[in-house]
């Protein structure tokens, strides 16, 4: 057994013996991400054996099994028949909740970077109008930036916003969204679909891809508290950096 998994049921076994009321294979789960967080177990590394696992915790293989299905619902990690289980290489991103990329990235222990592209004010198109609510040709700001993932290029995204919301688009650094939160303007749901097709030259002059993949295509409405729509987003992501997550 190497340093990190012997790190990890360090962990483990300390989590698992804490008194409280969360199930333990919750308790098991959330050890593992926190073991990814703070870097005891990277992106690619295999775990333990579920029997190694139960035999060095001290619970069941059913609650090792439970633990590890939630991990791989969440996208943390991948299991194969015959290889084992090993910390996922891609970076899962929840399409259920308004939360921000920045934020999102930051809560799966990563570093999130913004390279803007464009901060200005355009005439709104027709589908951006009726996903904001808006009359055609109104004036909304359009952001456009580059997205890293721990200095990795991951999506280029369009941001569509009421021009309303923005009093200084130069106060807007990192995140969007905190720039919303920091104006009292709470993102709480989203409305998004998801298409696949082939990367354009638009995407190629920005992220270099040492292989033609395809690339996801995701149009999101933002909506506030009051259900008001605050933002529509075109984002543009590598389909072999992300697994995107969601539920009705």
């Amino acid at each position: 057994m190497n340093d990190a998994h012997l790190s990890l049921i360090q962990q483990l076994c300390t989590r698992l013996a804490e008194i409280d009321n969360t199930p333990l294979y919750v308790k098991f789960a959330e050890t593992v991400k926190f073991a990814v967080r703070t870097g005891v177990l990277h992106q690619g590394d295999m775990l333990p054996s579920e029997r190694e696992l139960g035999q060095q915790t001290g619970v069941s293989r059913i609650t090792v099994r439970k633990a590890l299905e939630l991990l791989e619902q969440e996208g943390v990690i991948i299991r194969s028949q015959g290889y084992g289980t090993q910390i996922s290489d891609k970076f899962e991103y929840s399409l259920k909740e308004a939360k921000g990329f920045s934020q999102q990235v930051v809560l799966l222990g990563k570093k999130p970077n913004t390279l803007w592209v464009n901060k200005s004010i355009v005439p709104c198109s027709q589908e951006v109008a009726e996903s904001l609510a808006l009359p055609i040709n109104s004036d909304v700001f359009m952001l456009k930036r580059i997205r890293y993932v721990d200095e990795q290029p991951v999506s280029i995204e369009e941001s569509y916003v009421p021009i309303g919301l923005i009093g200084d688009v130069d106060d807007i650094g990192l995140s969007l969204y905190d720039y919303f939160r920091s104006q009292n303007i709470y993102p709480t749901r989203t409305k998004s679909k998801v298409s696949a097709r082939m990367p354009d030259e638009d995407f190629q002059t920005h992220i270099k891809l040492e292989k033609t993949v395809p690339i996801l295509v995701i149009k999101q409405v933002a909506f506030d508290h009051k259900n008001v729509p605050i933002e529509y987003s075109f984002n543009q992501c590598r389909s072999d950096m992300y697994v995107f997550v969601s539920e009705e």
